[in-house]
């Protein structure tokens, strides 16, 4: 088993990065080999429509734009597992998040029938978010639905969510003009909650990467 974890998020050592190791770790103990890509430290774009990836005889499941996305997406289309992790910004994934998501689906869509990618991959997404659970539920969830359907299709795996609500954004609220946020309340979800997130990043990563 290879399972790819990929991070869209631009802080390390911050709450989408953490909960994405977690899930490497919960990869690692399936038995899985695993490797983590930043994305952010890649120089890409989204989709040029270039259809390169359509012209009759090329080869299939590729994305033939020259950038350091390219090599990813084949990583990526033999893994057996990918989880990637994004915060929520105005309400949704970044905007490198949205140009892997273009990149990847783009390059294996037909539009002569079924997807070109005919092996199988489970997905794993982890969002990260200030707002509450509130939020997730009820504005944020259908949007990760379209995803996972979107997933399920085109790679004919699982695909799950993993979403930590509430995070607490900066270490020292009193440095930053944040007062509609309450620090003690970010504090305790970060105490009480985040672990309890962490876990089910391993969960995640576990039972994608798991040899059926």
């Amino acid at each position: 088993m290879k399972t790819i974890i990929i991070n869209a998020g631009p802080r390390k050592n911050w709450n989408t990065d953490l909960m994405l190791k977690e899930a490497q770790k919960g990869a690692g103990s399936a038995g899985a080999e695993t490797e983590y890509i930043d994305l952010y430290d890649l120089d890409f774009k989204g989709c040029r429509s270039c259809l390169a990836c359509k012209i009759k005889g090329a080869e299939r499941n590729k994305c033939y734009w020259k950038d350091d996305l390219s090599p990813v997406i084949e990583k990526i289309l033999s893994a057996d597992a990918v989880i990637i992790g994004s915060p929520i910004y105005l309400g949704e994934p970044t905007a490198v998040f949205r140009a892997l998501y273009e990149r990847l689906v783009f390059c294996i869509l037909s539009y002569e029938g079924n997807p070109y990618f005919e092996g199988k991959l489970n997905v794993g997404l982890i969002f990260t978010m200030n707002a509450g659970r509130e939020f997730f539920d009820e504005t944020f969830r259908p949007y990760v639905s379209n995803l996972e359907n979107t997933f399920r299709r085109f790679f004919r795996g699982k695909a799950e969510t993993v979403a930590a609500c509430l995070t607490m954004q900066v270490s020292d609220y009193s440095r930053y003009s944040m007062g509609r946020f309450d620090p003690e309340e970010r504090k305790l979800s970060r105490q009480e909650q985040f672990p309890q997130d962490l876990a089910a990043a391993f969960e995640l990563g576990t039972g994608l990467s798991r040899a059926e």
